[in-house]
This record gives structure tokens, C-alpha cells and sequence, in this order.
């Protein structure tokens, strides 16, 4: 890939700010018109989300506030994997403690993506259930919000209104929708 036409070269990357969950980098870069300059890059851990949809072709979903863009919206189930945990089993886990249903049976990777790659690096992991259980209550109480089963003949609608939170959220549903027109 590093002799593709219009490449960067990267000659090692020096961390400015480093905790659990965001990481903050200049990197040494080389652009390809040959300018070389110390370059920001953000890195982000890996998030798994879930996405569960049931016989009525309703997803799961949390309507929540998210105060860093003052939104309130609908966000997909999920989390951050934590250092030598299954992405599978962490967006499973999450969807249990945020929403009290818990995912049924093997998941199907639906796709993987970088929102954000210019700046960031942020794995994003989406997995897809067609089953849930009830267990209970949301046990997570920090990602409190409305739990519901959204139609996902809404999906646009919302999107058009802002109403769906994060490109793991619009990834997700938008992805899931399209292949199953293929």
C-alpha cells in the first residue's frame, strides 16, 4: 500500500497525551508533494456495537443525550473492547448492561469501519443479532436512556432529523438496510 500513487511516508510517531480512551500523537509525516512536518493524530479505541433486530424488523436502540454535541438521539447498543477482550463478546456484553436484553445465539460481523480516517483512528466493529432475550433492567447506569425497538423503516427519517447518534449508529443501520437489497 506505501507505494500507491499519492502515499504518505510516516517516520515514527511521538504520544503527547495517553489514557484509557484517547490517545493523542504527532506523528513525523512525509506528504506526497514531499513537505514533512509533525501531523496530529488522534487515536481512539476500538468500539463493537450491536445490532439487533428482531421479527418485526424493529432494531434496538437507546435514545439518549449525548452532551458533547448536545444531541439527543437514537444510538445502537455497544463499547469500547477493552485490551484482550472478544469485539463479539464486548458489543454482546454491552447490549445487556445498557438495554437488559441480551443477544441470542453467534453474531454475524455485518462490517467493520474508520469513521474518522484523516486525524483518527477510531476500529469500529458491528455485529448483528436477529434474536434477543430479556434478562432485566439496564445495569450500566452511566449509558442511561429509553430503551426501544425502533422500525427500521424510520431509519431515513431519523437520520434526516439528526436523530441518529454517531457514524457507528448511521453506519450500522444504513449498511444492514442496503445489503439486504443485494
Amino acid at each position: 500500500m506505501a507505494d500507491e500513487h499519492g502515499s504518505w511516508k510516516t517516520f515514527g510517531e511521538r504520544l503527547v497525551y495517553d489514557n484509557r480512551w484517547v490517545k493523542v500523537g504527532l506523528t513525523d509525516v512525509e506528504a506526497p508533494n514531499g513537505e514533512r512536518w509533525d501531523y496530529h493524530v488522534v487515536h481512539l479505541a476500538r468500539i463493537a456495537i450491536a445490532l439487533i433486530v428482531n421479527d418485526q424488523d424493529e432494531a434496538l436502540m437507546l435514545w439518549r443525550y449525548r452532551f458533547a454535541t448536545e444531541q439527543w438521539g437514537y444510538e445502537l447498543l455497544g463499547g469500547m473492547v477493552d485490551d484482550g477482550d472478544d469485539s463479539a463478546g464486548t458489543a454482546a456484553r454491552e447490549a445487556a448492561e445498557e438495554s437488559g436484553w441480551q443477544p441470542v445465539g453467534e453474531p454475524e460481523h455485518l462490517v467493520s469501519f474508520e469513521p474518522l480516517p484523516g486525524q483518527v483512528t477510531a476500529p469500529v466493529d458491528v455485529y448483528l443479532w436477529r434474536e434477543a432475550e430479556h434478562v432485566g433492567e439496564p445495569t450500566d447506569t452511566e449509558e442511561v436512556g429509553r430503551v426501544e425497538w425502533v422500525p427500521l423503516s424510520r431509519v431515513n427519517e431519523l437520520a434526516q432529523r439528526q436523530e441518529l447518534l454517531g457514524s457507528g449508529t448511521l453506519v450500522s443501520l444504513l449498511y444492514y438496510l442496503n445489503s439486504r437489497r443485494v
